[in-house]
């Protein structure tokens, strides 16, 4: 029997259906994580064998311990894993310490965590990217904006999402930059790209090849829904097109991927760009080797009438699955942010759109900067039926008037 680890299996709450899937394959599924064993859910109670308990998911002498215990029990650990961008140095540091074979090592991880470095892959896999400077002194980096033009990007270069990213409008907000960004953090400065994101979500088996695929479109900047507190919306395509299929398929190569669930992202240019391409052409813009976050996976099952945590599994145990994928469909996200004061009640959206919606729920704080304070899940058959629903659930009263 393989001994798998999983990382924090409670946080995302959704998770406990990779560890349902896995126990279901016949894997022993030991849980690791902070929270104590009676705050965890019926349902990741029955997913786990086994479950330790730390202190700090912080702490790496505590998890270490946790894990040395669970090798000294249970044998050698054959995959150890969270999903989760923010463990995943953390993760590869123990698969190397515990010389656990699946899954990135300590090693791999500048080339798939640090902007800086996914751009020579890119490249590798002939997908333009946007022009970058690593930020040092503020004259080199007024000198670099003044080359390609303001807006510029700045970021750090290892991040989460789009935590303190800044767009830098001209010199004086440049200015204001150095005095805001964290002091003893490595970032990138580069051209602002004028484009929405377009992603291409995979399960890979062992060999590099594509098990399922499907991709989603964000519309509104997430760097301007963190910053300026806006709604979030994004929606997962009905059918993937064939350019982000390609060029999702060439960056898996380029950067060697195998055994894993990814999320790569791309701008497709909403007007033509010199030195990127014409409008409607895709960018790179970064790898992330983990599933897309939040209820994502469950998105990806509504429009695809599938299970993708199945799909994973099934991966991880056989490098194969026969999960059918059923109708599809578009499956939209709104998170609406506290404070507004729009038309619809939370109980008149489901009044209205109850036939469509598949989740109505209060978002975590921990991802609410990016993803909305509540939100809404809902299933169409066109595009024009979603883009009515997220005209009507993010109208506000002041618009109603006019």
């Amino acid at each position: 029997m393989k001994n798998f680890i999983f990382i924090s299996p409670n946080f995302p709450a959704n998770y406990w259906h990779f560890c349902r899937e896995l126990k279901k394959n016949g894997l022993n599924v030991l849980g690791i994580g902070d929270a104590p064993y009676d705050e965890l859910s019926a349902d990741l109670k029955s997913s786990l064998n086994e479950y330790y308990k730390v202190g700090n998911l912080e702490n790496y002498d505590e998890v270490y311990r946790a894990v040395a215990f669970l090798t000294f029990k249970h044998g050698r650990i054959d995959w150890l894993e969270s999903n989760n961008e923010y463990w995943l140095e953390r993760d590869a540091r123990l698969r190397t310490d515990f010389n656990i074979p699946t899954g990135f090592h300590t090693e791999n991880i500048p080339n798939v965590k640090f902007k800086s470095r996914m751009k020579e892959f890119y490249r590798r896999a002939g997908i333009p990217v946007a022009r970058y400077h690593m930020v040092d002194t503020p004259e080199a980096c007024i000198a670099f904006a003044n080359e390609v033009g303001y807006p510029v990007v700045a970021k750090p270069d290892n991040g989460v999402g789009a935590s303190h990213t800044f767009k830098l409008e001209n010199e004086e907000q440049m200015k204001e930059f150095f005095k805001l960004k964290w002091p003893d953090t490595v970032y990138i400065m580069e051209e602002f790209v004028q484009g929405e994101v377009n992603s291409y979500d995979a399960i890979i088996d062992s060999k590099g090849e594509p098990m399922f695929e499907t991709g989603n479109v964000t519309p509104e900047s997430i760097m301007d829904i963190v910053n300026k507190s806006e709604n979030s919306l994004f929606y997962i395509l009905k059918n993937l097109p064939d350019d982000t299929r390609a060029a999702g398929r060439a960056t898996v190569k380029s950067f060697g991927v195998k055994s894993r669930f990814i999320h790569f992202e791309f701008f497709r240019l909403l007007q033509d760009q010199e030195g990127l391409g014409k409008k409607g052409d895709l960018v790179a813009l970064e790898v992330n080797m983990r599933p897309s976050g939040g209820v994502m996976p469950d998105m990806i099952d509504f429009a695809h009438s599938t299970d993708v945590y199945k799909i994973w599994a099934d991966m991880v145990a056989f490098d194969r699955s026969t999960m059918p994928v059923g109708d599809h469909a578009y499956c939209a996200f709104c998170g609406r942010r506290d404070g507004k004061d729009f038309v619809l009640s939370e109980g008149e959206v489901l009044k209205k759109y109850g036939s469509h919606v598949k989740m109505a729920e209060r978002i975590p704080d921990a991802l609410s900067s990016a993803m909305g304070n509540q939100m809404f899940v809902a299933v169409f058959d066109s595009r024009k039926e979603m883009s009515d629903f997220y005209e009507d659930i993010l109208r506000i009263k002041d618009d109603s008037a006019k």
